[in-house]
C-alpha cells in the first residue's frame, strides 16, 4: 500500500494541521508504519481512491447528534475506499489511531470491528452490518464525572504533539478484511451527546502457527444506527447536575467487549 511514512518526523512534515476545532482521526499507525487518512480540509479530487487512502471520507469536524443518523457507522458522508485499499496488520498487533487535536474531555471511546461480507469492505451496506467493539475507556477516576479523569481528557494533547489511541486486535480474531470503526462521544453538553466516528479497512492476517482464530457469535454485533437507543442515561446525563457530584462509575453504552 502506498503512502507510507517512515517515521514520525515525516508525518509531522506532511500532516501537520489537517482538522482544527474538535479534532478527528488523522491517520493511522502499526508499528513504525503510518497510513494516512481522509482530510476534510483538503480537496476530495485527491484523496478519494487514491492508493494511500484506506479511510472512509468524513467531510466536517462537526459532530452526528441523533444516535438514529444512518451516518453512525462511519461518518457524513462515509464514501468507502476500494476494498483493497487496506491496513494490513496481524492479529494481537497495536492499531494507534492518531488525532493532531481532540478538545472535549468528557465522555465515553470505543473501537469497534465489522467482518466485511465476501471481503468486499466497498460494498457493504453499513447501516446493516454488524459490530463488535473490542475496546473501550470511560471515566478512569473521580471524585465524580464532571471534574473526574476521562480516557478522553488523557487521551488529549497540548504540547504539538499528536494524540495516540492505541488499540490491540484480539490475537484470536480470523483472518480476513474488516471495518475498523473509531467512535468518541463527548458529554460536555447536557441532554445532548455528540457522536464523533472515523471507520477504515483493515487486512488482518494469522500469524504463523497461530491457527485460523475465531469470530464473535452474532450475539456481540451491534448495528449503527441501533447499538444506542438515543435516550440512555449514560448519553443524556447532565454531568453537572448534582444528583451526579458523588457518581464515581459511568458505563459505556453499546454492550460487553469482545477480546477474543
Amino acid at each position: 500500500m502506498a503512502g507510507i511514512l517512515p517515521s514520525l518526523l515525516a508525518a509531522l512534515a506532511l500532516f501537520s494541521g489537517p482538522v482544527h476545532a474538535h479534532g478527528g482521526l488523522a491517520n493511522y499507525t502499526v508499528g513504525d508504519t503510518w497510513y494516512r487518512g481522509y482530510d476534510p480540509g483538503e480537496p476530495e479530487s485527491e484523496q478519494l481512491g487514491q492508493p494511500w487512502l484506506a479511510q472512509y471520507q468524513w467531510t466536517t469536524i462537526d459532530p452526528i447528534f441523533e444516535a438514529s443518523s444512518p451516518y453512525m457507522p462511519c461518518n457524513f458522508p462515509g464514501t468507502p475506499p476500494p476494498s483493497n485499499h487496506t491496513i494490513p496488520l496481524s492479529a494481537g498487533d497495536t492499531l494507534t489511531a492518531i488525532y493532531w487535536y481532540w478538545l472535549h474531555p468528557v465522555g465515553p471511546m470505543s473501537v469497534w470491528l465489522a467482518p466485511c461480507p465476501n471481503s468486499d469492505c466497498a460494498t457493504a451496506n453499513l447501516t446493516t452490518l454488524p459490530f463488535f467493539k473490542i475496546w473501550e475507556a470511560g471515566l478512569l477516576e473521580g471524585p465524580n464525572l464532571e471534574v473526574g479523569v476521562w480516557y478522553q481528557k488523557k487521551f488529549q494533547k497540548w504540547d504539538g504533539t499528536p494524540a495516540e489511541w492505541p488499540v490491540v486486535i484480539p490475537e484470536n480474531l480470523k483472518g480476513g478484511r474488516y471495518i475498523v470503526r473509531h467512535e468518541i462521544t463527548s458529554l460536555h453538553v447536557p441532554g445532548r451527546p455528540q457522536f464523533y466516528m472515523q471507520c477504515a479497512h483493515l487486512d488482518v492476517k494469522r500469524k504463523d502457527g497461530e491457527g485460523e482464530g475465531v469470530l464473535p457469535p452474532a450475539r456481540w454485533g451491534r448495528l449503527f444506527p441501533g447499538a444506542y437507543e438515543g435516550d440512555e442515561e449514560e448519553l443524556m446525563i447532565d454531568i453537572y447536575a448534582e444528583e451526579y457530584q458523588n457518581r464515581t462509575e459511568y458505563t459505556v453504552p453499546g454492550g460487553p467487549i469482545w477480546d477474543g
